[in-house]
């Protein structure tokens, strides 16, 4: 089931102007939909009550019923996490102490796991697993924080033997895109799904006849239309959050769903990987025999 109050952080563009009028309004304040009816609604957001059964279906619900049903469950869950972590409101004010920076920034994180996990298509997991198994090669795009999860992918395929490239030097990165091919697997990491140095590389291979791959924080993007399989995180940032606190966490959670279904996947071969790269590892920190 999809989640009400994630599904209101869509990408605008992709919707009419009463529903982006519709998202915004409701994201600011949920409960308006479990104090109201419809036509209530519709009255509140200049618009009509068809427009707002509409936006039900578009977020994935049957109809407003169904809707506001699970925003009143989503609502309540989010409630009781807040009251966990201990704080009244998510997003970091300027005169917060470090103590409520912590609460809120652990209870983002969390919440964007949640979130992306909760929203993730487990075919769509699985199909790109069974791809990147059997591929040839894997060369991971992305820029920025999107890089660090980048590296993360990079340095877990190195580890099981998986021949895999990543590298920040967008020349070499188109580079390496006109070399792919059938076979050939490229992840294109952005949140934005606007990131011109990973979208012109995938392009690249995905016209060489590399499969593409896809993980954003946007449904709707340039990246989504270039890729053959999209995996959607669920991450919101506020304005004093300037790292890509949340958008990295939930790119790194995508990341170890995925390659624990390629272990899964591979059974002995690539476990015995992981142990003999892991006990080189151990033998070369300090303190070792």
């Amino acid at each position: 089931m999809t989640d009400p109050l994630a599904a209101l952080r869509v990408d605008p563009s992709g919707l009419s102007a009463a529903e982006a009028r519709l998202a915004q309004r409701i994201a600011a304040d949920p409960t308006i939909v479990v104090d109201l009816a419809i036509t209530d609604l519709a009255v509140l957001c200049e618009t009509s009550p068809a427009t707002v059964a509409r936006f039900a279906q578009t977020l994935g619900f049957s109809g407003y019923r169904q809707f506001r049903m699970e925003v009143a469950q989503a609502v309540s869950r989010e409630q009781a996490d807040r009251e966990r972590f201990g704080i009244d409101d998510e997003d970091i004010l300027a005169d917060d102490d470090a103590g409520s920076v912590a609460s809120k920034i652990a209870y983002q994180e969390m919440r964007a796991i949640e979130q992306t996990a909760h929203g993730l298509d487990p075919r769509q997991v699985d199909e790109i697993a069974a791809l990147i198994g059997a591929a040839t090669r894997t060369d991971v795009f992305a820029m920025g924080a999107s890089a660090l999860a980048a590296v993360d992918l990079y340095l877990k395929l190195v580890r099981i033997g998986h021949t895999a490239w990543h590298g920040s030097d967008v020349h070499l990165a188109l580079v390496q895109a006109a070399q792919r091919g059938p076979g050939d697997v490229v992840v294109g990491i952005s949140h934005s799904g606007t990131t011109r140095e990973v979208i012109e590389p995938m392009e690249i291979a995905r016209a060489a006849g590399a499969t593409t791959v896809a993980i954003t924080n946007a449904p709707d993007s340039a990246i989504t239309h270039r890729a053959d399989h999209v995996l959607l995180t669920k991450a919101r940032e506020s304005p004093f959050r300037i790292g890509a606190m949340g958008s990295r966490i939930a790119q790194l959670a995508v990341i170890d769903i995925l390659f624990t279904r390629v272990v899964q996947a591979h059974g002995d071969s690539v476990r015995t990987a992981l142990q003999r790269t892991r006990e080189v590892i151990e033998t070369h920190n300090l303190g070792a025999d």
